[in-house]
Parts: C-alpha cells; structure tokens; sequence
C-alpha cells in the first residue's frame, strides 16, 4: 500500500502526517492520544480501512513525533492542583489546550484541501475530536470516539498501576534502553488481558517510536492541555453528527465509565464496549472497532 507523507502548514505549525488509500475516496482522519506518534495508528488497522473504501490520514499532533516542538512554552505552578481541578471538571491555566489542538486539525484538513472527514480519535485525541465536532461542525462527516472522555467532574481517575508510569517516567539522565523498557512497561500495563502484545512486540513498537522521536517535554505540555481544558461534556451535547463511542471493558487507563459518560453526552450515539480490550490497538480488535466505524461512516454518508 502506497503511503503519501508530508509535512502540513497547519495552525501556525508543522504537522507530519500520512496519507493511505485513494485520494477520491471518503476521508477518514485519524487523531491519536497522549504521547502518541501517528505510528500507534497500527499500519495494519489503516489497511483495514483503506480496503473497505477509504482514504485514511493519521498525524502527528504538536509536540510529538515529527511535528513541531513548542520547547518556548513552559507549564508552571503544581500539577496536582491541575489534576485536582481537572477531576472536578474545572479548566486551569495551560500553555495551550484541547482547543489549540483541535485548531491544529482543522488547519491540517485546509491544507490537504479536505472539505470534511469521518474523524476518529483515540483517549486525547477523542477528547480533541469532541472539540473539532463541537466547533466545526461543518467539517465533519461522523465521529468515531475510542477510549476517551468528556473529563466532565468525578468521572473515576486511572488505576495507579497505569497512572505512575504515566507520571513517572523513565527518570532523568535515562538511557536508551532504559526508555525503552519503561515504553514497554507502560503498554503492558495499560493493555488489556485478552489482548496481550508478546515481549517481541512491544520492544519493536516501543524501539520505533524512540527512534522516530523522543520528546517527553511534549508529553508534559500535552497532559497539561488535557489537564487544563475541563470539563467536555457541554462540547459533546452539541455534536450534531453521527457517532460511534468504542472502549475496552479492561482499560485500566481511562476507565469504562468515561466512555458511557461520552455517549451519554453525544446526541443519538451508539456505544461498543470490548470486553477483555484495554488502552490500547491490537490485532485482536481491529475486526470489532474497524466495522463499527465502517457502520458510522455509513451513517454519516447517509445524511
């Protein structure tokens, strides 16, 4: 499969991005989550879709991968009061948020000349998705939200086993090696026991995404946007498009119950809980999530 890629004035930035399938064919815009390289779109997964009709676009949101770095900007202050604030549904001062990125995606959909897509984001990047639909209605065709949430108050937090990693790191003056294992560490931890990657798996994931790109102050600024936005709920309310909400019954990361708290939000949207899946895309559940957004994109073709 031929893969189109290229680097897109979007927003003020760069974002690398890829580009599958025939251009005349339906748009589909991926948008991953949180320290995520468009890489954790599985090369396979995007196969799936481009047979069944599709044009699929996945990219590298700001500050990862081979996007552009916004290194000038700092986080300041304490981030347990962002997190405290955030877990009552309440926004803090950030250097940019969820609403800066979804403006980056708009900017990439202008500048590869894309009228509206099927937009499917996965954990950040369905909170970013919720933005983009809510906002720019107009530019979206369906929605396709997988293990994310509307951070509206008092949803449940990550189990800690999946949050320290999250938090901690690999520790300062790490080497190579040693991020590697900590990459592997936390995508055992928050995969899902019906799903489980083999050792092999996880080091050739987690080696390419080191050596694509390694930026762990992006990743600081990006959780501080989520962090800093609140609550999403009065965003999904007004998404007027048809929707899809997918989550694994065994995500230790974003629980469940953001999920049902998504659909609930999002007008006539359909729910497909996974059980056994968890924060993550293998093999395994390509078959269930790709006929489920299949069935949404024809839904939005429909109308």
């Amino acid at each position: 499969m031929e893969i189109r890629r290229g680097v897109a004035e979007a927003n003020g930035l760069e974002l690398a991005y890829e580009d599958m399938g025939d251009v005349l064919h339906p748009p589909v815009l991926l948008i991953m989550g949180l320290s995520a390289q468009l890489s954790l779109w599985p090369l396979g997964f995007c196969e799936q879709l481009v047979k069944q009709g599709y044009r699929v676009i996945r990219f590298d949101n700001r500050d990862i991968g081979l996007s552009s770095k916004l290194s000038q900007l700092k986080v300041r202050g304490p981030v347990w009061q962002r997190m405290l604030r955030a877990q009552l549904g309440l926004p803090s001062p950030v250097p940019y948020t969820l609403h800066d990125m979804a403006a980056d995606v708009r900017g990439l959909l202008d500048f590869l000349q894309i009228p509206s897509a099927h937009i499917v984001g996965a954990s950040m990047g369905g909170m970013i998705t919720q933005v983009f639909a809510a906002t720019w209605p107009e530019r979206v065709r369906s929605v396709g939200i997988i293990f994310s949430s509307t951070n509206q108050a008092l949803l449940p937090p990550p189990k800690p086993s999946a949050l320290k990693p999250l938090m901690s790191g690999p520790g300062k003056g790490a080497t190579r090696e040693q991020i590697i294992a900590h990459s592997m560490h936390f995508m055992r931890v928050i995969g899902g026991p019906k799903y489980p990657h083999t050792e092999d798996e996880l080091r050739t994931l987690a080696t390419t995404m080191y050596e694509r790109s390694y930026h762990p102050a992006g990743v600081v600024r990006q959780f501080n946007a989520i962090l800093g936005t609140g609550s999403l709920r009065s965003l999904a309310k007004r998404i007027d498009k048809p929707a899809v909400v997918i989550h694994g019954l065994s995500d230790p990361l974003v629980r469940p119950a953001c999920g049902k708290a998504v659909a609930r939000a999002i007008p006539d949207s359909r729910l497909v809980l996974i059980p056994g899946m968890g924060h993550d895309l293998p093999a395994g559940v390509w078959p269930q999530i790709t006929h489920a957004l299949v069935v949404n994109f024809k839904r939005g073709s429909a109308r």
